[in-house]
């Protein structure tokens, strides 16, 4: 495993600044060692500024062996789509839980290639190679990565992503991005039409709330 100090840069190194919450520049300078020595200090690690194995362990999410690296698809991808589960805050679903769903209602196979679990746990979940059922018209072309969550207590669409998502969704999108660099960060109501042609999927325009947060804004510098 790669061993990030003063001086790295690289895709690696932009994970781990967004798991600190620093500018991803890609550059592992002071600013950086500064914020890994605090977060291995809180943590009760080896305060030395350097993310070895244990600091990855706790910094980024543990996921899947048969995740990473992620495979490149044989069909060309242009499109890497974030959803959500639509399922309550705090009910977790396994791949295996969402395939059952999709097969009930009489799909082929789980509709996602990746599901993120609340516990940052990423599963795989359509082969990458085959089409996916996951954003109408646009399925053949694209990557499909679910979230586990999406509703609030209330019932209502609401961005329910604990820490442990948020930060292993940014190391498979990482991953992504390395696999497939020209491809398009979305979110699922980003594919919404634009009824009044003004250049903006507006949400009154939404055909879905998923997944119920900027995907394109927030993973715009990935």
């Amino acid at each position: 495993m790669e061993i990030y100090k003063l001086g790295s840069r690289g895709e690696g190194v932009k994970a781990i600044q967004r798991a600190l919450h620093l500018i991803a520049d890609g550059v592992f300078g002071k600013l950086t060692r500064e914020a890994v020595v605090t977060f291995q200090k809180e943590n009760r690690l080896a305060a030395d500024g350097i993310v070895g194995p244990a600091t990855l362990a706790k910094l980024l999410p543990a996921v899947t062996k048969d995740v990473l690296p992620c495979k490149k698809s044989k069909r060309t991808v242009t499109d890497i789509v974030i959803h959500c589960t639509a399922s309550k805050v705090g009910r977790d679903l396994t791949a295996a839980d969402i395939r059952k769903q999709h097969k009930s209602q009489g799909w082929a196979d789980i509709g996602y290639h990746y599901v993120v679990r609340l516990d940052g746990t990423i599963e795989l979940g359509r082969d990458v190679d085959l089409i996916g059922a996951h954003v109408g018209g646009y399925n053949a072309h694209s990557i499909g990565v679910v979230y586990v969550g999406g509703i609030g207590v209330d019932g209502k669409g609401k961005d329910t992503r604990t820490e442990n998502q948020k930060k292993a969704l940014i190391n498979l999108l990482s991953m992504l991005r390395k696999v497939y660099p020209k491809a398009l960060i979305s979110g699922h109501r980003d594919f919404s039409p634009d009824k009044n042609h003004n250049g903006i999927v507006e949400p009154s325009e939404w055909i879905k709330e998923c997944p119920c947060f900027d995907a394109r804004r927030e993973y715009l510098d990935i």
